[in-house]
Protein backbone atom coordinates (compact mmCIF):
# COMPACT_ATOMS: atom_id res chain seq x y z
CA UNK A 1 0.00 0.00 0.00
CA UNK A 2 2.81 2.43 1.24
CA UNK A 3 4.60 2.24 -2.35
CA UNK A 4 0.57 2.37 -4.18
CA UNK A 5 0.75 6.01 -2.53
CA UNK A 6 4.11 7.01 -3.52
CA UNK A 7 3.91 7.62 -6.73
CA UNK A 8 0.30 10.48 -6.12
CA UNK A 9 2.60 11.41 -3.37
CA UNK A 10 5.74 12.57 -6.12
CA UNK A 11 2.77 14.01 -8.62
CA UNK A 12 1.95 15.91 -5.44
CA UNK A 13 5.10 17.67 -4.18
CA UNK A 14 6.50 17.72 -7.85
CA UNK A 15 3.60 20.37 -8.57
CA UNK A 16 3.28 21.57 -5.56
CA UNK A 17 -0.68 21.60 -5.11
CA UNK A 18 -1.34 21.43 -8.81
CA UNK A 19 -3.86 23.99 -9.77
CA UNK A 20 -6.07 26.26 -7.53
CA UNK A 21 -7.59 23.97 -5.05
CA UNK A 22 -4.32 22.79 -3.36
CA UNK A 23 -5.41 19.53 -1.67
CA UNK A 24 -9.29 20.14 -2.12
CA UNK A 25 -10.76 18.69 -4.62
CA UNK A 26 -11.68 20.84 -7.74
CA UNK A 27 -14.96 19.22 -7.47
CA UNK A 28 -15.81 20.55 -3.82
CA UNK A 29 -15.15 24.14 -5.40
CA UNK A 30 -18.36 23.83 -7.45
CA UNK A 31 -20.85 24.51 -4.92
CA UNK A 32 -18.76 26.78 -3.44
CA UNK A 33 -18.79 28.65 -6.60
CA UNK A 34 -22.03 27.86 -7.19
CA UNK A 35 -23.28 31.28 -7.09
CA UNK A 36 -20.12 33.12 -8.78
CA UNK A 37 -21.18 34.14 -12.35
CA UNK A 38 -21.42 36.48 -15.05
CA UNK A 39 -22.76 40.03 -14.19
CA UNK A 40 -23.39 39.36 -10.58
CA UNK A 41 -21.50 41.00 -7.28
CA UNK A 42 -19.51 43.20 -9.92
CA UNK A 43 -17.76 40.34 -11.70
CA UNK A 44 -17.73 41.48 -15.56
CA UNK A 45 -19.99 39.78 -18.33
CA UNK A 46 -18.76 36.57 -20.32
CA UNK A 47 -17.07 37.31 -23.84
CA UNK A 48 -19.18 37.07 -27.12
CA UNK A 49 -17.31 34.98 -28.75
CA UNK A 50 -15.49 31.66 -27.40
CA UNK A 51 -11.47 32.48 -25.36
CA UNK A 52 -9.29 29.40 -25.79
CA UNK A 53 -6.55 29.57 -23.07
CA UNK A 54 -3.78 26.98 -22.89
CA UNK A 55 -2.93 26.36 -19.46
CA UNK A 56 0.53 23.67 -18.39
CA UNK A 57 0.87 21.92 -15.74
CA UNK A 58 2.19 18.53 -14.28
CA UNK A 59 0.58 14.94 -14.12
CA UNK A 60 2.64 12.15 -13.96
CA UNK A 61 -0.34 10.13 -15.47
CA UNK A 62 -0.79 12.37 -18.48
CA UNK A 63 -4.31 12.93 -19.66
CA UNK A 64 -5.92 9.64 -17.46
CA UNK A 65 -4.60 11.22 -13.71
CA UNK A 66 -6.10 12.57 -11.28
CA UNK A 67 -4.96 16.03 -11.10
CA UNK A 68 -6.38 16.52 -15.03
CA UNK A 69 -9.63 15.29 -13.97
CA UNK A 70 -9.62 18.07 -10.58
CA UNK A 71 -8.33 20.71 -13.69
CA UNK A 72 -11.08 20.16 -15.85
CA UNK A 73 -13.41 20.45 -13.26
CA UNK A 74 -12.19 24.07 -12.45
CA UNK A 75 -12.30 24.72 -15.92
CA UNK A 76 -16.25 24.24 -15.86
CA UNK A 77 -16.48 27.67 -13.95
CA UNK A 78 -14.07 29.28 -16.73
CA UNK A 79 -16.69 27.85 -18.89
CA UNK A 80 -19.11 30.70 -17.46
CA UNK A 81 -17.19 33.24 -19.15
CA UNK A 82 -16.98 31.53 -22.39
CA UNK A 83 -13.40 30.74 -21.80
CA UNK A 84 -12.23 27.11 -22.98
CA UNK A 85 -9.50 26.24 -21.15
CA UNK A 86 -7.10 23.84 -22.95
CA UNK A 87 -4.92 21.91 -20.43
CA UNK A 88 -1.24 20.65 -21.59
CA UNK A 89 -0.74 17.46 -19.14
CA UNK A 90 3.44 17.40 -18.90
CA UNK A 91 5.46 14.51 -17.23
CA UNK A 92 7.80 16.99 -15.40
CA UNK A 93 7.28 20.38 -13.59
CA UNK A 94 10.74 21.72 -15.57
CA UNK A 95 8.75 21.21 -18.77
CA UNK A 96 6.16 23.12 -17.68
CA UNK A 97 8.49 25.70 -16.71
CA UNK A 98 10.25 26.00 -20.37
CA UNK A 99 7.24 25.31 -22.42
CA UNK A 100 5.55 28.16 -20.62
CA UNK A 101 8.90 30.57 -21.28
CA UNK A 102 8.45 29.76 -25.17
CA UNK A 103 5.33 31.09 -24.85
CA UNK A 104 3.58 27.21 -25.94
CA UNK A 105 1.02 28.25 -23.61
CA UNK A 106 -0.87 30.96 -21.73
CA UNK A 107 -0.57 30.27 -18.38
CA UNK A 108 0.88 27.47 -15.98
CA UNK A 109 0.54 26.02 -12.50
CA UNK A 110 4.16 25.66 -10.55
CA UNK A 111 5.05 25.38 -7.17
CA UNK A 112 5.73 28.64 -5.90
CA UNK A 113 9.51 27.87 -5.44
CA UNK A 114 10.05 27.15 -9.30
CA UNK A 115 7.31 30.36 -10.05
CA UNK A 116 9.71 32.69 -8.46
CA UNK A 117 11.84 33.30 -11.96
CA UNK A 118 8.72 34.22 -13.41
CA UNK A 119 8.18 36.85 -10.49
CA UNK A 120 10.23 37.98 -7.11
CA UNK A 121 7.19 39.22 -5.66
CA UNK A 122 5.62 36.50 -5.23
CA UNK A 123 7.91 34.19 -5.47
CA UNK A 124 9.46 35.04 -2.36
CA UNK A 125 6.24 34.25 -0.20
CA UNK A 126 8.07 31.00 0.82
CA UNK A 127 10.52 32.16 2.72
CA UNK A 128 12.21 30.37 5.28
CA UNK A 129 10.29 31.61 9.12
CA UNK A 130 8.58 34.16 7.25
CA UNK A 131 5.09 32.54 7.64
CA UNK A 132 4.69 30.62 11.33
CA UNK A 133 1.56 29.46 11.48
CA UNK A 134 -1.47 29.18 8.84
CA UNK A 135 -3.50 31.80 10.43
CA UNK A 136 -0.39 33.82 9.02
CA UNK A 137 -0.59 31.93 5.63
CA UNK A 138 -4.30 32.44 5.64
CA UNK A 139 -4.17 36.58 6.18
CA UNK A 140 -1.02 36.64 4.20
CA UNK A 141 -3.30 35.17 1.10
CA UNK A 142 -6.25 37.94 2.00
CA UNK A 143 -3.75 40.62 2.22
CA UNK A 144 -2.23 39.46 -1.82
CA UNK A 145 -5.28 40.33 -2.66
CA UNK A 146 -5.33 44.03 -2.08
CA UNK A 147 -5.69 45.84 -5.52
CA UNK A 148 -2.73 48.09 -4.12
CA UNK A 149 -0.46 45.22 -4.24
CA UNK A 150 -1.48 43.99 -7.93
CA UNK A 151 1.47 45.61 -9.66
CA UNK A 152 3.98 43.85 -7.49
CA UNK A 153 2.94 40.79 -8.90
CA UNK A 154 3.94 41.76 -13.11
CA UNK A 155 7.19 41.40 -14.14
CA UNK A 156 6.30 42.05 -17.65
CA UNK A 157 5.56 39.49 -19.55
CA UNK A 158 4.62 37.34 -16.83
CA UNK A 159 2.19 37.62 -13.62
CA UNK A 160 1.98 35.40 -10.34
CA UNK A 161 -2.27 35.72 -10.21
CA UNK A 162 -2.54 33.67 -7.13
CA UNK A 163 -0.95 31.46 -4.88
CA UNK A 164 -2.37 29.02 -2.55
CA UNK A 165 -1.36 26.76 0.03
CA UNK A 166 -0.03 23.03 0.57
CA UNK A 167 1.05 22.69 3.38
CA UNK A 168 4.55 23.15 5.60
CA UNK A 169 7.62 22.19 5.76
CA UNK A 170 9.36 20.89 9.41
CA UNK A 171 12.47 19.66 10.82
CA UNK A 172 12.99 16.45 10.98
CA UNK A 173 16.12 15.35 13.18
CA UNK A 174 17.75 12.19 14.54
CA UNK A 175 17.70 12.87 17.90
CA UNK A 176 14.82 14.53 19.54
CA UNK A 177 17.69 15.43 22.63
CA UNK A 178 18.17 18.37 20.24
CA UNK A 179 16.26 21.04 20.94
CA UNK A 180 19.29 24.29 20.77
CA UNK A 181 19.44 25.07 16.96
CA UNK A 182 22.51 25.63 16.99
CA UNK A 183 23.75 22.06 18.16
CA UNK A 184 22.66 21.00 14.34
CA UNK A 185 25.87 22.78 13.46
CA UNK A 186 27.76 20.97 10.83
CA UNK A 187 25.08 18.67 10.63
CA UNK A 188 23.70 17.08 7.52
CA UNK A 189 19.57 18.22 6.90
CA UNK A 190 17.94 16.71 2.90
CA UNK A 191 15.84 19.34 1.19
CA UNK A 192 14.26 19.24 -2.25
CA UNK A 193 15.97 20.69 -4.89
CA UNK A 194 13.62 22.89 -6.01
CA UNK A 195 15.99 26.42 -6.41
CA UNK A 196 18.41 27.05 -4.12
CA UNK A 197 16.70 29.30 -1.21
CA UNK A 198 16.23 26.45 0.58
CA UNK A 199 19.18 24.88 0.90
CA UNK A 200 21.11 28.45 1.51
CA UNK A 201 18.80 28.86 4.22
CA UNK A 202 20.08 25.80 5.91
CA UNK A 203 23.66 26.50 5.14
CA UNK A 204 22.97 29.77 6.49
CA UNK A 205 22.04 28.77 9.54
CA UNK A 206 24.77 26.19 10.50
CA UNK A 207 23.35 22.88 8.52
CA UNK A 208 24.94 21.07 5.63
CA UNK A 209 22.19 20.91 2.60
CA UNK A 210 21.93 17.67 0.48
CA UNK A 211 19.53 18.72 -1.73
CA UNK A 212 17.91 15.46 -3.71
CA UNK A 213 14.87 15.38 -5.98
CA UNK A 214 11.49 14.85 -4.33
CA UNK A 215 11.96 10.95 -5.30
CA UNK A 216 14.39 10.84 -3.56
CA UNK A 217 15.10 13.24 -1.10
CA UNK A 218 14.28 11.28 2.29
CA UNK A 219 16.19 8.30 1.42
CA UNK A 220 19.33 9.97 3.14
CA UNK A 221 17.41 10.47 6.32
CA UNK A 222 16.06 6.70 6.29
CA UNK A 223 18.87 5.24 5.78
CA UNK A 224 21.05 7.18 8.65
CA UNK A 225 23.03 8.90 5.85
CA UNK A 226 22.43 12.88 7.09
CA UNK A 227 20.99 13.44 10.79
CA UNK A 228 18.15 15.82 9.78
CA UNK A 229 15.15 16.54 6.74
CA UNK A 230 13.07 19.04 5.91
CA UNK A 231 9.61 17.72 4.83
CA UNK A 232 5.87 18.65 4.87
CA UNK A 233 4.18 16.04 6.91
CA UNK A 234 2.31 14.70 3.76
CA UNK A 235 5.65 12.58 3.25
CA UNK A 236 5.51 10.47 6.37
CA UNK A 237 3.80 8.09 5.33
CA UNK A 238 3.95 7.28 1.35
CA UNK A 239 7.66 7.63 2.61
CA UNK A 240 8.09 5.70 5.57
CA UNK A 241 9.92 8.55 7.74
CA UNK A 242 9.71 6.76 10.84
CA UNK A 243 12.70 4.11 9.71
CA UNK A 244 14.56 7.81 9.77
CA UNK A 245 12.78 9.15 13.00
CA UNK A 246 13.10 5.71 14.74
CA UNK A 247 12.28 5.46 18.43
CA UNK A 248 14.90 8.86 19.09
CA UNK A 249 13.72 11.37 16.85
CA UNK A 250 11.70 14.84 16.65
CA UNK A 251 9.86 16.75 14.49
CA UNK A 252 10.18 20.62 14.91
CA UNK A 253 6.37 21.63 15.48
CA UNK A 254 7.23 25.31 14.28
CA UNK A 255 8.24 24.92 10.74
CA UNK A 256 10.99 25.89 8.53
CA UNK A 257 9.01 27.28 5.56
CA UNK A 258 5.56 27.21 3.96
CA UNK A 259 4.96 25.18 0.64
CA UNK A 260 2.40 26.97 -2.06
CA UNK A 261 1.76 26.60 -5.67
CA UNK A 262 1.24 29.56 -8.04
CA UNK A 263 -0.59 30.20 -11.48
CA UNK A 264 1.52 32.24 -13.34
CA UNK A 265 0.13 33.75 -17.03
CA UNK A 266 2.13 35.40 -19.48
CA UNK A 267 0.14 38.45 -20.34
CA UNK A 268 1.68 39.35 -23.91
CA UNK A 269 0.23 36.07 -25.32
CA UNK A 270 -3.37 36.92 -23.23
CA UNK A 271 -3.75 40.53 -24.04
CA UNK A 272 -3.77 39.26 -28.05
CA UNK A 273 -7.08 37.10 -26.92
CA UNK A 274 -8.49 39.65 -24.47
CA UNK A 275 -7.16 43.64 -25.00
CA UNK A 276 -8.83 44.01 -21.64
CA UNK A 277 -7.01 41.53 -19.72
CA UNK A 278 -6.21 43.91 -16.44
CA UNK A 279 -10.49 44.24 -16.26
CA UNK A 280 -10.65 40.01 -16.51
CA UNK A 281 -7.30 39.44 -13.89
CA UNK A 282 -9.14 41.92 -11.01
CA UNK A 283 -12.15 40.05 -11.76
CA UNK A 284 -10.29 36.45 -11.56
CA UNK A 285 -8.91 38.19 -8.08
CA UNK A 286 -12.42 39.53 -7.12
CA UNK A 287 -14.10 36.03 -7.58
CA UNK A 288 -11.27 33.72 -5.81
CA UNK A 289 -11.48 36.55 -2.70
CA UNK A 290 -15.35 35.70 -2.95
CA UNK A 291 -15.28 32.19 -1.73
CA UNK A 292 -11.76 32.10 -0.37
CA UNK A 293 -12.55 31.47 3.49
CA UNK A 294 -14.63 29.03 2.32
CA UNK A 295 -11.99 26.82 0.35
CA UNK A 296 -9.44 27.89 2.98
CA UNK A 297 -11.40 26.47 5.20
CA UNK A 298 -11.36 22.57 3.04
CA UNK A 299 -7.73 23.09 2.77
CA UNK A 300 -6.89 23.79 5.65
CA UNK A 301 -8.70 21.23 7.39
CA UNK A 302 -7.21 18.60 4.91
CA UNK A 303 -3.26 20.22 6.05
CA UNK A 304 -4.69 19.73 9.59
CA UNK A 305 -5.54 16.39 9.38
CA UNK A 306 -2.52 15.19 7.53
CA UNK A 307 -0.29 16.86 10.30
CA UNK A 308 -2.53 14.74 13.08
CA UNK A 309 -1.81 11.61 10.95
CA UNK A 310 1.83 12.21 12.42
CA UNK A 311 2.01 9.62 15.11
CA UNK A 312 2.24 12.24 18.00
CA UNK A 313 5.00 11.98 20.21
CA UNK A 314 7.23 13.14 17.13
CA UNK A 315 6.22 16.45 17.69
CA UNK A 316 8.18 18.45 19.67
CA UNK A 317 7.37 22.00 21.28
CA UNK A 318 10.48 23.78 22.26
CA UNK A 319 11.41 25.00 25.37
CA UNK A 320 11.10 29.18 24.84
CA UNK A 321 14.64 29.80 24.92
CA UNK A 322 15.31 27.54 22.21
CA UNK A 323 12.10 28.42 20.20
CA UNK A 324 13.12 31.77 20.29
CA UNK A 325 17.01 30.64 19.32
CA UNK A 326 15.19 28.62 16.24
CA UNK A 327 13.10 31.57 14.96
CA UNK A 328 16.21 33.86 15.24
CA UNK A 329 18.17 31.69 13.15
CA UNK A 330 15.86 31.64 10.92
CA UNK A 331 15.26 35.27 10.84
CA UNK A 332 18.78 35.94 10.06
CA UNK A 333 19.10 33.35 6.81
CA UNK A 334 15.80 35.14 5.20
CA UNK A 335 17.68 38.51 6.47
CA UNK A 336 20.62 37.48 4.78
CA UNK A 337 19.18 35.66 1.72
CA UNK A 338 17.25 38.93 1.06
CA UNK A 339 20.46 40.91 1.13
CA UNK A 340 21.85 38.64 -1.51
CA UNK A 341 19.05 39.18 -3.42
CA UNK A 342 17.13 35.77 -2.97
CA UNK A 343 13.98 37.17 -1.52
CA UNK A 344 12.36 40.34 -2.78
CA UNK A 345 12.48 43.29 0.50
CA UNK A 346 8.97 44.27 -0.18
CA UNK A 347 7.48 41.18 0.25
CA UNK A 348 9.54 40.65 3.10
CA UNK A 349 7.69 43.78 4.21
CA UNK A 350 4.25 42.54 3.67
CA UNK A 351 5.69 39.58 5.78
CA UNK A 352 6.76 41.34 8.30
CA UNK A 353 3.46 43.32 8.96
CA UNK A 354 1.41 40.12 8.97
CA UNK A 355 3.73 38.83 11.68
CA UNK A 356 3.49 41.93 13.33
CA UNK A 357 -0.24 41.85 13.15
CA UNK A 358 -0.67 38.56 14.67
CA UNK A 359 1.84 39.02 17.53
CA UNK A 360 2.18 42.76 17.92
CA UNK A 361 4.81 42.40 20.92
CA UNK A 362 7.38 40.52 19.22
CA UNK A 363 10.86 41.54 18.84
CA UNK A 364 11.29 41.99 15.78
CA UNK A 365 8.35 44.46 15.50
CA UNK A 366 10.48 46.82 17.28
CA UNK A 367 13.27 46.78 14.64
CA UNK A 368 13.82 47.67 10.97
CA UNK A 369 15.81 44.85 9.88
CA UNK A 370 12.98 44.08 7.25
Amino acid sequence: MLNLLKKPMIRLLQLGVLCLAAQANAADLLPLAKDVKPNTKGLPPAFVKPVKISICFYDMQGSTGEFYSRAKDLGLIARRWNIIADFKVMAEENQVAESFKAGKCDAAVLSTLHAKEFNKFMGSADAVGAIPSYQHMRLLLRTLFDPKLEQLTISEPYQIVSIFPVGAQYLHIKDRSIENIHDLAGKKVSVINWGRSLADATQKMGLMPVASDVGQFTKPFNSSEVDALIAPAMVYWPYELKQGLGDKGGIYSTPVAQMTASLVINRDLLKKKAPDLDNRVAAFRAMTSQFMDEMLDRIFHTIDKTEKDVPKKYWMILEPQNEQKYQEALRQARIQLTKEGVYDPKMMKVLKKIRCKVEPNAAECSNNDE
